[in-house]
């Protein structure tokens, strides 16, 4: 039940909201919730695990300077 409830959650809202929304979650509820947030397509995962490695950007990036 724990498991089906979080996946339609999950489908529903993002985790952010949820955090916001309601003051206590318990920790294995959590757990679940973002575990269906996580993209499952192939396609998805790779759209938000791209990473930026042009020198530009590691000049804008908070810390870091390209010498």
């Amino acid at each position: 039940l724990l498991d089906i409830a979080a996946r339609k959650v999950a489908e529903k809202w993002p985790f952010q909201q949820v955090e916001e929304r309601f003051e206590r979650i318990p920790e294995p509820v959590q757990r679940k919730i973002v575990y269906w947030s996580f993209p499952r397509s192939e396609r998805e995962i790779c759209m938000y695990s791209s990473f930026n490695t042009s020198a530009e950007d590691l000049a804008t990036a908070p810390g870091g300077a390209v010498a």
